[in-house]
């Protein structure tokens, strides 16, 4: 390990802009460190990843880390990355999402430290009694126009065509207030955020400075994107979210099994706790051997089990296996429907398994996966045909309802890789 957190973040990467004396601060002191997370759904993404990791990080060096739901900011929206104005929640809706969001921060978090456990506070707490009054004397009067639409999250929406209205304009202010109440109540000297926040987070360090005639720090890292561009953990499918009911847990690791070689290795320095010489090993591997995919499969392991846990872990390593012939038996129908959903698929009447079932030889060519019964049947003596990824031993055997997985599919394959999805209904 390195010798402080900023060299650590250094080597992995995830230095894109810092105030000036951060490096030696987290060097000298145990500071308290805090990062926003807003609220709009009741779920984190892939998106976000980087900002947990980073905390998780400053805590692991001995620092407080604060995640603060952003209850209150929720409500107005920020404009940092957005062209156009989202929709606004209600206070019900905001507050549901916290409460989700809490339980999620616990797989990356250490609530229960001795010496700096980490803590969730909702800025709702301090927002939602503050008088406009109070808001235009106290925080308002420090900051000019012209210092706020310098910004850069201000200055692109003013180039665009919607412009931006007053209720987002005011949301540096916001968060700038959410520092210097974190300032006074919990010591808090760090904000961290991604590059998109370099604004919001130097408008409370400048607050802070004259407000309390004190030193406060950020920190930004740099927002992630995939080789061609594009935003991670945005997909042709949607958004890759951390809930399990949103994105389950197969295609989690999916997601991460399928990065490309150009992004994987600095994913595994972003998002995971393996050691620099760990990294440098499956560097060394993709670099010799691309096609085994040591580094991905090593990313989709550390990321699923991190977020999921070690049983969700297990059970998309088997449905992952399913496709090269693995065991079917566990798995769920909504597994089995996830894994072949790119498959071939038709669909079948409950009534033909029922009883003695349906020949497994009228089945292939009600499917086509035979061209007839006659190859079907030569299909099945050549030991080509499998159902479940179990070998078809007899030309005679037959498919009942009880082969099905829960009464609802059944999983024909010919060959090593030619597969086809019955759906019974």
């Amino acid at each position: 390990m390195t010798q402080n957190v900023f060299e650590e973040f250094k080597w992995r990467g995830l230095i894109y802009d810092h105030t000036e004396g951060l490096p030696d601060l987290l060097a000298e002191e145990k500071v308290t460190v805090y990062i926003g997370f807003d609220p709009t759904s009741d779920s984190l993404q892939v998106g976000n990843l980087l900002a947990l990791m980073g905390l998780a990080r400053m805590q692991r060096f001995g620092h407080t880390p604060i995640a603060v739901a952003g209850g209150g900011t929720g409500m107005i929206g920020d404009p940092s990355g957005k062209s156009q104005e989202r929709q606004l929640l209600s206070y019900e809706a905001v507050e549901a999402n916290v409460e989700s969001i809490k339980e999620q921060l616990a797989h990356f978090l250490d609530f229960e430290a001795r010496d700096n456990p980490a803590q969730v506070v909702n800025n709702a707490s301090w927002l939602m009694p503050l008088s406009m009054m109070d808001f235009l004397r106290d925080v308002g009067k420090h900051f000019t126009v012209n210092y706020m639409v310098a910004k850069d999250s201000v200055k692109s929406r003013l180039s665009g065509e919607e412009g931006i209205s007053y209720t987002e304009f005011s949301y540096m202010l916001l968060q700038a207030y959410d520092f210097l109440h974190l300032f006074e109540h919990h010591g808090c000297k760090v904000q961290a955020g991604g590059s998109d926040q370099w604004g919001n987070i130097t408008a409370g360090v400048e607050l802070i400075r004259r407000v309390r005639g004190e030193r406060a720090y950020g920190l930004v890292y740099p927002l992630v994107t995939t080789d061609d561009g594009a935003k991670l953990g945005k997909t042709a499918q949607g958004t890759i979210w951390l809930s399990a009911e949103r994105t389950s847990p197969y295609q989690f690791y999916q997601f991460w099994l399928n990065q490309d070689d150009a992004d994987v290795i600095n994913y595994l320095k972003y998002f995971t706790w393996l050691t620099r010489d760990e990294i440098e090993g499956l560097a060394q591997k993709l670099a010799a051997h691309p096609e085994r995919r040591d580094a991905q499969r090593t990313l989709a392991q550390e990321m699923t089990r991190m977020v999921h846990g070690k049983m969700a872990l297990f059970k998309a390593e088997q449905a992952a296996e399913v496709l090269f012939g693995g065991e079917i038996a566990g798995l769920t129908a909504a597994e089995i429907q996830e894994i072949f959903a790119d498959a071939p698929s038709s669909r079948q009447p409950k009534s033909a398994f029922e009883g003695e079932g349906m020949p497994v030889v009228d089945l292939l060519a009600e499917t086509g996966l035979a061209r007839s019964k006659g190859q079907a049947r030569r299909l099945v003596e050549g030991g080509g045909v499998y159902v479940n990824n179990q070998r078809v031993g007899d030309v005679e055997q037959s498919v009942a309802l009880d082969d099905a997985i829960e009464g609802r599919f059944v999983v024909l394959r010919r060959g090593k890789k030619t597969y086809h999805l019955v759906r019974i209904e």
